[in-house]
């Protein structure tokens, strides 16, 4: 059998003991391997600047700048960034909510299983997909914004970038989507990017938070 592809990994967690547990979960694995660790969000900048990880665990509250400003900065300087899930207690968190808006994949929460915590990495590290997207759901509609009406890039959507955006929503991958549209991969990847660009968005995160937020998702 070929083997996994190595994924690697930096943990950014201002508890030591958080830290040493998710490492000594993930180092376990054969195809994970952790690269670095920081203590603060400007630490974690600077290391996944230095080693360029696949994935970064990011807890939200930490000293310095926060995991919210840390995954900004992160996703906006470098041209191919990692793919960040934000480690948290409380996922009604409104700093999960804003990690997310910020370009996170998505998010764990801390009691979660060791084996929960191994398929996640691996399921973001291989795919284009959103972790949790009925809980982000959730954070979303608590979160949403009044529009007084749709923002202007939802009538410019065509009805396929809508459907595309909707099954996106659903924490569908690029390939998930094309077999159910019954297209090609290249198909959807450009109506992907089609959807960015007219929502303003950065990634598919975003995207999806941007729908939630306009009632793009109530919409029929």
């Amino acid at each position: 059998m070929t083997p996994r592809p190595t994924v690697r990994i930096v943990l950014a967690d201002d508890e030591r003991m958080v830290r040493s547990a998710l490492r000594a979960i993930l180092s376990a694995e054969p195809d994970l391997e952790v690269v670095g660790e920081a203590a603060t969000g400007a630490e974690a900048v600077s290391v996944v600047r230095e080693r360029r990880p696949d994935v970064v665990l990011m807890d939200v509250r930490m000293p310095e700048i926060d995991g919210i400003r840390a995954t900004e900065q992160i996703l906006a300087t470098l041209s191919d960034p990692p793919r960040i899930v934000v480690v948290t207690t409380f996922e009604n968190d409104s700093y999960v909510y804003d990690a997310l808006r910020a370009g996170a994949a998505g998010f764990l929460l801390k009691r979660a299983e060791a084996d929960a915590l191994v398929q996640a990495v691996r399921l973001v590290s291989h795919t284009d997909t959103l972790l949790f997207p009925a809980a982000v759901r959730s954070l979303a509609a608590e979160h949403a914004r009044a529009y007084p009406a749709p923002p202007p890039w939802v009538a410019r959507l065509t009805c396929r970038e809508s459907e595309v955006l909707r099954l996106m929503a659903q924490g569908l991958t690029n390939a998930e989507i094309a077999r159910r549209m019954e297209v090609g991969p290249a198909t959807v990847k450009s109506h992907v990017a089609a959807v960015l660009a007219k929502t303003g968005t950065r990634d598919r995160t975003q995207a999806v938070i941007a729908a939630y937020e306009a009632g793009f998702m109530n919409a029929r």
